[in-house]
């Protein structure tokens, strides 16, 4: 499977090097919508064809990746649903961000048409009880050379593999499953859960989102591997448990592109296993689903040195994580109301004084977003987020505030043309930045200078 994805890699950077060309001269995107609205069938993701149901079914009004009832269902039974067909499927995403008053190192791609990332998808049906969805990507700038060259970087991107089994009868619909995934929340039905929140697209070399986040909003993504266990029970409650360690031997193919050492994507090395739980309560009724739930992880990680290979003897840092989330759907056509809000509070115990000079640490996350689609092609979202935390020379030394204390405002609008197709336009606006609206680096740079504009054109395959 590594071999196979290493020359995936090859082949995506140098397909990456001439659409490239193709974007600078200006000529990309009308060959993308001619191949998105030529393919027909062809152009459909592996679950649609899987199940002969439209994206809507199983998306909140066609908006990948928010997932409706169905969509959870589908899920949840382990991506069973509907006849085995052909798993591959692939995505690409072209974007241009322009920066209020953009600094290196993003200046080079600073108002410039970029392709992005391209993603190969093996996903679906194996058995009667065995389904999953692997998702492997290549980001065509990733890191820069000594000549400020852009590298790209091949790796695991999500990965949840299920066996599942549901009991309907008279009295009960029992839903129970296993799940082997790469992420925390990655799981996750609901899209108040860090993996699946908005925004669902953002800038990757701009300032895009917050400095700082807790370990279960992301910083885990492949580079762990997560033996859990799930039950739904009568579409109302819902309850899982995960135990996660590091993914290294029989497990690295789930952190693949991360390795012990590596300059730039180092592996994340666990001290022990680390547990995830979650629990949520859903109910629907007409056109409207609420879910409101709680999660939470503790996890153990080990230092690193100058070359980013673990040290062992002088402790590990705990961060000890709890979450409350809520969600809200409206869905009928032609309208669709989506709302999500989830906090997260994070305890943190260095022992290593490595990471945290004070031994000790807070950190506070909160997302909010509201969102409409009409007639499943025009939309338009708000999210706001932030994170506080307490002082630290360590953590925060980029300030002079020594915070990670951020807000920052997204109104985004998008267009939905076909099913596999979508057109955004996103506005990140701040208000705050390291703890302050102007002067935040202590040499002149103003929070709304990292405010940015970005367009983006999404397409699966």
């Amino acid at each position: 499977m590594l071999n196979t994805t290493g020359k995936l890699g090859a082949t995506l950077r140098n397909v990456g090097e001439r659409l490239t060309r193709c974007l600078k001269a200006g000529s990309f995107l009308v060959p993308v919508f001619l191949m998105a609205w030529g393919q027909g069938a062809y152009a459909v993701p592996s679950f649609a064809t899987q199940t002969g149901q439209s994206c809507v079914a199983c998306h909140a009004g066609g908006q990948f990746p928010e997932l409706t009832p169905y969509g959870r269902l589908f899920k949840l039974t382990g991506y069973t649903m509907g006849e085995a067909g052909n798993p591959l499927a692939a995505m690409v995403v072209v974007d241009y961000t322009a920066t209020q008053n953009a600094n290196d190192p993003n200046v080079s791609l600073d108002r410039a048409v970029i392709l992005d990332s391209a993603s190969i998808f093996l996903a679906g049906k194996v058995s009667d009880n065995i389904g999953g969805f692997a998702q492997y990507t290549h980001s065509f700038y990733d890191t820069q050379d000594a000549n400020l060259n852009w590298i790209g970087h091949t790796f695991a991107d999500n990965f949840d593999l299920r066996y599942a089994d549901r009991r309907v009868d008279a009295s009960q619909d029992f839903i129970w499953g296993l799940t082997l995934n790469n992420n925390p929340t990655v799981q996750d039905v609901w899209n108040s859960a860090p993996a699946w929140s908005h925004p669902y697209q953002s800038p990757t070399k701009a300032y895009g989102g917050l400095p700082a986040a807790t370990l279960v909003e992301g910083a885990l993504a492949s580079q762990v591997a997560g033996i859990g266990a799930y039950t739904y029970i009568n579409q109302s409650i819902y309850a899982e448990v995960t135990s996660y360690q590091t993914a290294k031997d029989t497990f690295s193919f789930l952190s693949y592109g991360n390795a012990q050492g590596n300059p730039d994507h180092p592996l994340t090395i666990l001290d022990g296993n680390a547990l995830y739980w979650r629990l949520a309560y859903t109910k629907a009724w007409d056109a409207s689903n609420i879910m409101v739930g709680a999660f939470g992880m503790d996890t153990k990680v080990m230092p690193l040195d100058g070359t980013n290979m673990p040290v062992y003897g002088i402790g590990s840092t705990r961060y000890n994580d709890i979450g409350l989330d809520a969600q809200y759907q409206y869905l009928l056509s032609p309208h669709t109301v989506t709302a999500q809000v989830r906090a997260v509070s994070e305890t943190i115990d260095d022992s290593t004084g490595l990471t945290y000079s004070d031994g000790s640490a807070k950190l506070n996350t909160l997302m909010a977003k509201v969102g409409y689609v009409y007639s499943e092609k025009y939309g338009a979202s708000l999210t706001y987020r932030s994170v506080t935390g307490s002082p630290d020379s360590t953590a925060y030394a980029s300030g002079p505030s020594l915070v990670p204390d951020t807000e920052v405002w997204t109104p985004e609008f998008f267009w939905i043309p076909r099913q596999n197709l979508r057109l955004g336009l996103q506005f990140n606006l701040f208000t705050k930045y390291l703890g302050a609206s102007s002067n935040y680096d202590g040499a002149g740079r103003n929070a709304s200078d990292n405010n940015n504009t970005y367009v983006y054109l999404w397409a699966a395959f």
